[in-house]
């Protein structure tokens, strides 16, 4: 009975060291008399005990290394502090085990010495501005570097630069001169836009002011001459029926000369009227006093003879 019971728990530890279950996204490395064997992808898989055993539990998922804090000198000797992260997956198990001795430590030092080489060759401000640029320099080192260990890097990340505080102070003094000096410049800006808008606009409200002026000058002078050409065709139309009247009437010279005297007293009442009497109107004029004196005489005459 005893030696049954032990048959039973050595065929129990054979079991237990033969059979292995690698979970989903892992894999074995699996050394036979400490010679690579070969890679125990994920389910179940059985080796032989005593003779075989496991190498080595490889991940097959992206990993993230957060690569420590690293002191650089850049190109216009100042120290700065970069923190990085890197993204790698192994590709290659049997490459990753046996050409390195630790596939972390590898792509951590090798990290560090080429961030100090790319930001060593760049200006403070350039490494600011250049973030971008390093983060795919150092990949492409990286990823190059790796595939031997049977690695790839997939992404570099800088997740912070930091400067010195004397420096960071002198950065932040100038980056508010820099801030008041473009305020300044809008602030300037924006009074010439200010002005130059209201001389155009004062400029427009004089154009419009001379155009109404000269619209309203205009109407008048039409309104004055429309009312000179009214009042001249009204004259005329008097003058007209008057010498309608007169031609009808067939008078002679005398009373034709005596209606004319008539029309220029006429004429003559208004207070800036000048009467221009010509040569000829003098005949006339001594007519009329001729007649005067002839109607003068007659009238004594009735008289006498009546008494």
């Amino acid at each position: 009975m005893t030696v049954l019971l032990i048959l039973l728990v050595i065929i129990l530890i054979i079991a237990f060291k033969s059979i292995k279950i690698v979970r989903q996204s892992e894999v074995y490395v699996i050394e036979r008399l400490g010679k690579f064997h070969k890679i125990a992808d994920a389910g179940l898989t059985i080796i032989v005990p005593f003779f075989d055993r496991v190498r080595s539990v490889v991940s097959l998922k992206q990993q993230t290394m957060d690569i420590p804090p690293q002191g650089v000198i850049t190109k216009d000797n100042v120290t700065i502090t970069i923190d990085t992260v890197v993204f790698y997956q192994v590709t290659d198990p049997a490459k990753a085990v046996y050409e390195i001795q630790s596939l972390k430590k590898g792509i951590e030092y090798l990290s560090i010495t080429t961030i100090r080489d790319i930001v060593g060759k760049m200006d403070l401000d350039e490494t600011f501005s250049s973030r971008d640029g390093i983060n795919t320099q150092l990949r492409a080192i990286l990823d190059e570097a790796t595939d031997r260990w049977g690695c790839k890097i997939d992404r570099v990340e800088v997740k912070d630069i930091n400067p010195p505080a004397d420096i960071r102070d002198a950065m932040e003094k100038q980056m508010n001169a820099e801030r008041n000096k473009r305020a300044l410049i809008l602030e300037a800006e924006a009074q010439k836009q200010s002005a130059v808008t209201i001389a155009e606009g004062n400029k427009q409200a004089a154009i419009l002011t001379a155009e109404a002026d000269k619209e309203a000058q205009i109407r008048r002078a039409a309104g004055e001459a429309e009312a000179i050409r009214q009042v001249a065709d009204a004259k005329a139309q008097e003058i007209q029926m008057v010498y309608e009247a007169i031609k009808k009437a067939n008078p002679d010279d005398k009373l034709v000369q005596l209606k004319s005297l008539e029309a220029l007293e006429e004429v003559a009442k208004g207070d800036a009227n000048k009467v221009f009497i010509p040569f000829e109107a003098t005949a006339a004029l001594g007519s009329l006093g001729a007649i005067k004196d002839v109607m003068t005489d007659k009238k004594d005459k009735t008289d006498k003879n009546t008494k």
